[in-house]
């Protein structure tokens, strides 16, 4: 090789900023998604009316008939509960479209609702429009009344579905691909990869969930539970299609994975994903939802909450009434963050891209301007720069010697702690383990509401 342009290659390769470890980032698409930290699911269709969880696919259209069914009413009531996004289910497992799909006569122009021409899809994404969140729509792989099912030309059929919905629908940012099927099921083989490649081309700002990604993988269990320890990288191999992989793996992660695919937890506020009304008097308190925020946003993941319209097509009553409560007891605890000093800027102003590098078994302490009594704490990694923080310490200055609040392991995206009353005006974290220095984006102090 000729001398000079060796040295050049030399000094390009030295300027080249080096990530430590080649650790995975997120993709502009999925930083953006991770922080909506709250998004919502609207299960509705034929089983809302037959009282079933999964239809059969032999429901008559004749039964959907929500005659009071108002998107408006209901995605400003997500609105002002804090959700970000709502995601529709335009098809469940039943084969019934929402929107008059032009490929089956099974879907709402087949029903009595609007005299056949409605388009409740169309309605739902204008609503989100609106109130100002986004729209995402779920179509299921399993279709259980379309005749081509179990053949290649229903990937066809799907495809063309899928192409519907992505092309007269807006700016959809989240496209759901479920999994799920029965295992007497008919055997079919689901082409995603060229579902994934429709959908990057039509919408490339979405991201797409299905068990393994390519963008959000599933959290493992649909009890609203993400893994204390939790990984936003995973690897995925050749034979875990979804619905293969590990709940367990799927619920911690990898820490050596190579693919940046963070957890979405989805569950229901209801026992079921539809609505039914013998479970009128099960609906998740204020207080449970609260809990389903703290394992859920609380350790590195976003919470998909569904909240099932009933027949009229209305979210019930007693949702809505603790969704606004949910809602309240949470803007009182994080109303406020009692870290906030002049000192320690960085750490308080809501940006993941400002940080203090932590090393390995170096403490940093945080000096507040007053003591504060606090029981809640918020931690934030910079994960444009990846996740990095495997073991750290939380601990305070009593007068006389540093206490520990908590052990923890990963933070990523966001930690939530729940820790005794605590009063101090010193926070020492102490990294014990981590992949390269943490980048530590923020620190939240907080009082919970006393109906916490």
């Amino acid at each position: 090789m000729n001398k000079q342009l060796y040295i050049i290659l030399l000094l390009f390769v030295i300027s080249i900023p080096l990530r430590a470890q080649d650790l995975p980032v997120p993709s502009k698409n999925q930083l953006k998604w991770q922080k909506l930290e709250t998004t919502a699911f609207i299960h509705f269709t034929v089983n809302t009316y037959t009282g079933k969880e999964w239809g059969d696919g032999t429901e008559r259209p004749e039964i959907f008939n929500p005659v009071n069914f108002d998107a408006r009413k209901m995605i400003k009531v997500l609105k002002e509960t804090g959700f970000k996004m709502a995601i529709i289910t335009a098809k469940h497992h039943d084969g019934f479209c929402l929107w008059p799909t032009a490929y089956t006569a099974h879907s709402v122009k087949s029903s009595p609702w609007k005299n056949g021409e409605g388009d409740m899809v169309k309605e739902i994404e204008q609503a989100c429009r609106e109130y100002d969140i986004q729209f995402g729509f779920y179509l299921s792989p399993w279709d259980q009344n379309h005749p081509s099912y179990g053949t290649s030309a229903y990937n066809t059929f799907y495809k063309n579905q899928l192409r519907e919905l992505l092309t007269n629908y807006g700016e959809i940012a989240e496209v759901w691909f479920d999994g799920a099927k029965d295992k007497k099921a008919i055997d079919m083989e689901y082409d995603f990869n060229g579902y994934w490649d429709i959908v990057r081309e039509l919408q490339p700002n979405a991201v797409m969930f299905s068990d393994v990604g390519p963008d959000v993988r599933w959290v493992g269990n649909e009890k609203g539970i993400a893994g204390e320890t939790m990984w936003s990288t995973i690897d995925v191999k050749p034979e875990n299609a979804p619905g293969k992989m590990s709940p367990a793996y799927l619920n911690v992660g990898d820490p050596n994975g190579k693919l940046w695919i963070p957890t979405e937890t989805d569950v229901s506020i209801r026992p079921g994903w539809f609505y039914h009304e013998k479970e009128d008097d099960k609906v998740r308190s204020a207080q449970n939802l609260v809990d389903l925020y703290y394992t859920s946003v609380g350790r590195n993941s976003v919470l998909l909450l569904n909240i099932p319209p009933n027949k009229e097509g209305l979210f019930a009553e007693q949702d809505v009434k603790n969704l606004y409560e949910y809602r309240s007891i949470l803007d009182e605890t994080f109303d406020r963050n009692l870290a906030k000093t002049d000192h320690n800027g960085s750490l308080t102003d809501g940006a993941l891209e400002s940080y203090i590098s932590l090393h390995t078994n170096k403490p940093f302490v945080v000096t507040l301007s007053e003591k504060v009594s606090f029981d809640r704490v918020s931690l934030q990694e910079n994960i444009t720069e990846g996740q990095k923080n495997e073991e750290a310490l939380l601990e305070y200055w009593d007068g006389t010697a540093w206490t520990l609040l908590s052990d923890l392991t990963t933070i990523g995206y966001k930690r939530l702690l729940r820790v005794p009353l605590t009063t101090t005006d010193k926070i020492r974290i102490t990294v014990k383990k981590s992949k390269s220095p943490v980048q530590l984006a923020e620190l939240g102090l907080y009082k919970a509401s006393a109906r916490e």
